[in-house]
C-alpha cells in the first residue's frame, strides 16, 4: 500500500526540554490511526509535524513522499486536512460557504473567487455525508460545537486531500454530538477508501469503529504502533496511562473502566 506519511527516529525539543524522542511512525493510504496518551505525552506535537505545521529538532519526516526542509510547504499542506476543533474561526458565512472556502485556504468568501458547478456538487457531497446539509444556509455563529466540528472536516476535504488529521475531534462535544461526530468518520471512511487519517485523543471511548492502527506515547516517547488489536491492550494502555485499566470491544467500540483492588 502506499506510503502517506513517514517519520523516523523524531524528536522535538523546545527551550531545551524534550517533547518527543525517538518517535517513528509509517501511515499508508487507507489507513486509520489513532494517537493516544495522557495530557502533555506529545500527542499534538506529533499531528503537527505529521501536517508539516513544525519541523522536527532531529530525525526526518516525510508527508506524501516529499521530505520536510525539502520542499515547500505551502504546497504540501495542500493535500493534508488538519482539522482542530479549537479554530479560531469567527467567520459570519453560511456552513456551505465556510465548507467552500477550505478550496481557498481563507476564512471568508473572495470577492472575485467563484466555484465551479463541480465543486459545489462536492461541497454538498461532503455536507450530506458529514451530516450538516441540513444546516448549509446557517451562520457559523448559530452552529452548536459538534456542528462546527462536522462543518471543518467537510471544509478541509475540500481540495481532496490524501490525508486528513483530526485534534481531538470531540473536545467539548456531549453525547449525542460525539456520536453524530463518530458516525460522520466512519461513513467518511466507507466513502473514501484511499483516504489515511491520524486521530489524536486520549479517549478510547472517540475512537471510530473504523481505526485500524494505534500509536501509545507516554512523556513524548511510543509504547507502542501497531494494528489496534495488538496495540489496545489492557497492560499496554494501562502504562500509557499509568492505571490499571480493562478494555472491552463491542461492534468496533471500545470502553475502559480502571481495575480497583478488592
Amino acid at each position: 500500500m502506499t506510503e502517506v506519511l513517514r517519520a523516523e527516529d523524531v524528536h522535538v525539543v523546545r527551550d531545551g526540554r524534550p517533547i518527543l524522542q525517538e518517535v517513528s511512525l509509517t501511515v499508508r493510504a487507507g489507513e486509520h490511526w489513532a494517537l493516544l496518551g495522557a495530557n502533555g505525552a506529545g500527542k499534538s506535537t506529533l499531528l503537527s509535524l505529521l501536517g508539516a505545521l513544525v519541523h522536527p529538532t532531529r530525525g526526518s519526516v516525510e508527508v506524501l513522499g516529499r521530505r520536510l526542509g525539502r520542499v515547500d510547504l505551502r504546497e504540501l499542506r495542500a493535500y493534508v486536512g488538519h482539522v482542530d476543533p479549537r479554530h479560531p474561526l469567527t467567520s459570519p458565512l453560511r456552513v456551505r460557504d465556510v465548507v467552500l472556502t477550505g478550496l481557498t485556504n481563507s476564512v471568508e468568501r473572495l470577492p472575485r473567487w467563484r466555484p465551479t458547478p463541480e465543486q459545489e456538487e462536492r461541497a454538498e457531497q461532503l455536507m450530506r455525508t458529514l451530516g450538516v446539509a441540513g444546516l448549509r444556509e446557517a451562520r457559523w455563529p448559530t452552529l452548536s460545537q459538534g456542528q462546527r466540528g462536522r462543518t471543518l472536516i467537510a471544509r478541509a476535504l475540500m481540495p481532496e486531500p490524501r490525508l486528513l488529521l483530526l485534534d481531538e475531534p470531540a473536545t467539548g462535544l456531549d453525547l449525542p454530538g460525539r456520536e453524530q461526530l463518530i458516525g460522520a468518520l466512519d461513513e467518511l471512511r466507507r466513502g473514501h477508501p484511499r483516504l489515511a487519517t491520524v486521530l489524536v485523543t486520549h479517549h478510547l471511548e472517540e475512537l471510530p469503529p473504523g481505526t485500524t492502527h494505534a500509536l501509545l506515547l507516554r512523556e513524548g516517547r511510543t509504547l507502542a504502533a501497531g494494528p489496534v488489536a495488538r496495540v489496545l491492550t489492557d497492560d499496554a494502555v494501562g502504562k500509557c496511562f499509568d492505571l490499571p485499566l480493562t478494555l472491552t470491544r463491542q461492534d468496533g467500540r471500545w470502553s475502559v473502566r480502571v481495575r480497583h483492588r478488592a
